[in-house]
């Protein structure tokens, strides 16, 4: 039972949490807007469910604000890992196979020594 309690307690605390972190970000977005757009563009005013709205719409548009996205961020260093684990053999099919795809590269590896 302890072991429960300790579970739903933690989850209100996620839960208050993130909506304390929304309700910051969205007075933020709405002290950023109201102070800028106006004098910059002519828009009008919004309220803070306007920009709460906002952020959703951001959320849903561009995804993630930086949270848990390391598979987005760590593409080319994954890449690299990948090419440098890649026997020599491996690396020449690959080559072929991209060449195949998208034409000639014009890599220095590539180039013919003068």
């Amino acid at each position: 039972m302890r072991v429960m309690a300790h579970g739903i307690s933690r989850i209100l605390t996620i839960l208050i949490m993130v909506a304390i972190a929304a309700t910051a970000f969205s007075f933020l977005v709405m002290w950023l807007w109201n102070w800028l757009m106006p004098a910059l563009f002519g828009l009008h005013a919004i309220s803070y469910w306007q920009a709460l709205g906002l952020l959703v719409l951001s959320k849903i548009l561009f995804g993630s604000f930086g949270g848990r996205n390391r598979f987005r961020r760590d593409w080319r260093a994954r890449l690299i890992r990948r090419w440098e684990d890649m026997t020599p053999e491996e690396r020449e099919k690959f080559r072929a196979e991209m060449r195949g795809r998208c034409g000639p590269t014009t890599s220095t590896a590539d180039a013919p020594k003068p």
